[in-house]
């Protein structure tokens, strides 16, 4: 068997193979961010499916920084009973989950919160420009809201902490020149534009302690103008090492453009798309680097691995429509995921409806 289904840890946690579903937006906690019934359903398929470990859709940490509708919350110790009730039955399937702490500066949707937004700098042509730029007060708050955030995960039985730092949301915006336009120690060279994170990290490693796994989920790229390249975020990412995270999680693009989901994937060829910034991350990195981006073939994987591009590989969409496609690939059947790449799944979650495959046809 190939040795991605080998047994591994980071800090201390334990992965039964090395693949994990990562962090998916599925639009199935009620209006204020309870966990519901559903939303374990959902999950429970997934650890009973065979990954290694799965990591939450984006939680906010704050009501100012809800960028979805029907999103998790962990901005209040009113949400742990019930995502304890989550993790109790995901870890019936011996399978960890970790949660995905989230702040949607520019991003953030006052329709969904109630409340302005809370953003790192006035970035014209981006929508919540109009919101309100933090202070050097705020940021420091920030800080502390995301360090509260995990001590009440880890009350709630997580197993692991991922900061979201991809796909536009505000700790991407802190990095990236495209959003972050501030003037002070928080802005301009790639160390100030890192120092905010720094301090995130630092606040999030107080509240859980140093045997806690810590993650980030970071951009290679934003393929936006003036946006993050390849060169910056490895930098920001050696400092993030040095700060102690525990493992970082590599994708690219933004919500904005759409290009963080990859369509078409159809060769191998095109699958895992931010690979070549991948093997630029593990020239420099020592701590374990997880791809994800249109991963859709066990061969893939393999071939990435030996190659030392990765040391796990997260997956979405794939895992939307095949729940058990890690078991699938596990027990011998190692045919490519049936997942089209269309997005499709989009429709129904903006519609409110949570995701699902909407091609598949034994769905009632």
């Amino acid at each position: 068997m190939s040795d991605l289904f080998e047994k591994s840890t980071i800090n201390g946690m334990t992965l039964r193979n090395k693949f994990i579903r990562s962090a998916t937006w599925e639009g199935m906690a009620d209006n204020d961010g309870n966990c519901t019934p559903e939303l374990v359903d959902m999950y429970v398929s997934l650890a009973r499916g065979g990954i290694g470990m799965i990591i939450s859709s984006h939680t906010y940490i704050r009501r100012d920084g809800m960028g979805s509708p029907r999103q998790l919350g962990l901005s209040d110790d009113k949400f742990i009973p019930g995502l304890r009730k989550l993790t109790d039955a995901v870890h019936q399937y011996d399978c960890p989950i970790a949660v995905e702490l989230s702040h949607a500066g520019i991003l953030s949707n006052p329709a969904v919160s109630g409340l302005t937004p809370l953003i790192l700098s006035k970035v014209e042509g981006f929508p919540g420009s109009e919101g309100r730029e933090m202070s050097v007060e705020d940021i420091k708050q920030i800080s502390t809201d995301f360090g509260d955030a995990a001590r009440r995960a880890k009350e709630a039985g997580f197993d692991a902490i991922q900061v979201h730092g991809a796909h536009g949301f505000l700790v991407n915006q802190m990095l990236s020149p495209a959003f972050n336009k501030r003037s002070d120690d928080y802005g301009g060279s790639i160390e100030n534009r890192t120092r905010a994170i720094i301090e995130i990290l630092s606040s999030i490693r107080s509240s859980v302690g140093s045997d806690f796994p810590i993650l980030i989920k970071m951009n290679s790229e934003d393929l936006l103008d003036d946006g993050l390249k390849p060169e910056d975020s490895v930098a920001a990412a050696l400092m993030i090492e040095a700060a102690g995270i525990d493992a970082i999680e590599l994708s690219g693009g933004t919500v904005i453009t759409g290009a963080h989901c990859p369509q078409d994937i159809d060769t191998e060829e095109k699958e895992a798309r931010w690979k070549k910034s991948a093997k630029l991350f593990k020239a420099k990195l020592g701590v374990p680097l997880i791809l994800v981006g249109g991963i859709r073939s066990l061969p893939v994987c393999e071939k990435l691995h030996a190659g030392g591009y990765a040391d796990y590989f997260s997956l979405s969409r794939p895992l939307i429509r095949e729940p058990g496609l890690i078991g699938r690939w596990a027990a011998g059947d190692t045919s490519k995921a049936s997942c089209l790449s269309d997005t499709l799944c989009r429709g129904p979650l903006m519609d409110g409806k949570g995701i699902y495959c909407v091609v598949d046809e034994n769905r009632t």
